[in-house]
């Protein structure tokens, strides 16, 4: 039987690696923890990126959904090529850097491929080894999340502007899929789960709990994209007798089909 993974990203950031997965004899479920929901906006209210000395985005969907605002709300498709942009990671600076009326000689910002990690730590080192920071920064995000860069840029004198430009609720499961996780957990075949955010592992672990499933959970291999998570699970695991078997890779789509095709 082909071992199994499930991925837990969002709906349209699962569909490169599974077919990756697949090539490689995985069986992939993509089973989203999270959905999106943009927020609405009334024009007048939306910030433009020209206002501002810094953009920052943390996922490639917080560049997405604010992209949509400009032209919707703004009627602006080009980005201001003098206004440089950052993200956490390369997967997310390839979604800008690829994304209509963005200027292939605007500066984008991110951690490197040689980088440990690529979260809101690593990408503050990028902004602080450059020297002056920027006095106005954008920061665009969801409603919930982790504020630490904000913080930091402020701490540092920094004016920052949190713009939120959706939020995100736990994903509602077919039927189909809870019946595949049953049919799997009663014959006590191993997954291996893809998490890539607190508030993804969270929302996994309320819809296995009230599917009944929290013992099977414990048998699972999981790949995170942060050693925070790692923590996390090991801590959760408890008392349940042994630790889980965790994998830590970055967030990029290569890296992942490694973890796994290594595990």
């Amino acid at each position: 039987m082909p071992q199994v993974a499930i991925l837990t990203r969002p709906d349209g950031r699962n569909d490169t690696l599974a077919t990756g997965l697949r090539s490689a004899g995985w069986q992939p479920l993509v089973l989203p923890a999270l959905t999106l929901q943009p927020l609405p906006i009334a024009a007048a209210d939306l910030p433009l990126p020209q206002d501002y000395d810094l953009v920052i985005f943390v996922s490639g969907n917080a560049i997405q959904l604010y992209l949509s605002q400009l032209r919707e709300l703004a009627g602006q498709i080009d980005w201001p090529v003098a206004v440089p942009a950052a993200t956490v990671g390369l997967a997310s600076a390839r979604v800008l850097r690829e994304a209509p009326g963005f200027c292939a000689n605007t500066t984008v910002l991110c951690p490197g491929p040689e980088a440990p990690t690529h979260d809101s730590e690593a990408l503050w080192q990028v902004l602080s080894a450059r020297g002056d920071l920027p006095q106005r920064v954008l920061l665009v995000r969801g409603t919930q999340g982790r504020d630490w860069l904000g913080d930091q840029l402020e701490s540092a004198g920094v004016q920052v502007l949190r713009h939120a430009a959706y939020r995100r609720q736990p994903a509602v499961w077919p039927e189909s899929s809870l019946r595949q996780l049953h049919d799997w957990a009663q014959r006590h075949q191993p997954v291996t789960w893809l998490l890539t955010s607190g508030e993804g592992l969270s929302a996994v672990r309320d819809r296995l709990h009230q599917a009944d499933l929290d013992d099977w959970w414990w048998t699972s291999r999981f790949i995170v994209t942060h050693p925070t998570l790692a923590r996390r699970l090991q801590q959760e695991a408890g008392g349940t007798g042994a630790a889980p078997m965790v994998k830590i890779c970055l967030p990029a789509d290569d890296a992942i089909l490694s973890a796994f095709v290594a595990a």
